[in-house]
């Protein structure tokens, strides 16, 4: 499979679905988001919404189908190994409304590597009816396709191998850039309205402010701009610094390479 451009000016969305007790208890830290929202950046996808779900099968059920038919693309993680709260296989099956049987493919890496394979690692063989292998180059069985759904593994190191086979099928859009002015020694009261007014100015760009702060006295905050037409950006850029000037903002800089 290979990537297609989408019609211009059409927006390419995705949302993340992390599926795992452990996360929500916080016993582990997901890292896989944002991963994934770097990855769908650089084919111009847009990621739009991220939820956690426990390994419950109605609550990944219903998640599935509210992000499905609202994006794009889906893709989740977490929920596809060998032991009794891997249910992820089963549930987007359900969701879809098929079953989830042994896929040969799989089955047969499963045999090559521990023989005939016991009833937990024959659930990573579970792929619903439809649904297309998403390679896993690292370790383990494979992830899968079905509809506008990727199911891959939570481990991170494995997810991220398994990317790779998921960005060649993505309808692509225009990539976001991004411009950074930094202010350094100027606090966000005074930047608030030279910053609402370049936004209003233009609205069709993402502005937002990062303040920071390095002990014990050194302040300020990046001042992000994003959108997909580069000259709209960059002349979006110049406004704002010529309107933080105008304020009397103090250590005003344009930042290369953009660190957002």
């Amino acid at each position: 499979m290979t990537a297609t451009q989408a019609r211009s000016g059409e927006r390419v969305t995705a949302a993340v679905l992390i599926i795992g007790d452990e996360i929500l208890s916080g016993r582990t830290q997901d890292v896989n988001l944002n991963a994934i929202a770097k990855y769908l950046a650089t084919y111009g996808v847009d990621l739009c919404e991220a939820r956690v779900v426990p390994d419950v099968e109605q609550e990944i059920v219903d998640a599935v189908n509210a992000l499905r038919h609202r994006y794009d693309y889906v893709v989740t993680t977490g929920g596809i190994g060998p032991t009794h709260d891997d249910i992820t296989a089963d549930s987007v099956a359900k969701a879809f409304g098929v079953t989830a049987p042994e896929h040969p493919e799989i089955m047969a890496m499963l045999r090559e590597r521990w023989g005939e394979p016991n009833a937990a690692r024959r659930r990573m063989a579970h792929v619903p009816e439809g649904g297309t292998l998403v390679k896993n180059p690292v370790q383990g069985p494979p992830g899968f396709q079905i509809g506008n759904v990727f199911v891959l593994a939570g481990v991170p190191a494995i997810m991220r191998g398994m990317l790779d086979d998921v960005g060649p099928r993505l309808r692509t859009g225009a990539v976001v850039i991004s411009k950074t002015v930094r202010v350094t020694g100027t606090g966000e009261g005074t930047i608030a309205a030279p910053l609402e007014a370049v936004a209003k100015a233009y609205p069709d760009l993402s502005i937002g402010s990062y303040p920071f702060f390095a002990p014990p006295d050194v302040y300020g905050a990046n001042l992000v701009i994003r959108g997909r037409d580069p000259a709209e950006v960059e002349a979006a850029a110049e406004a704002l610094v010529a309107a933080l000037a105008e304020v009397g903002a103090n250590g005003i800089e344009r930042v290369a390479p953009d660190p957002a």
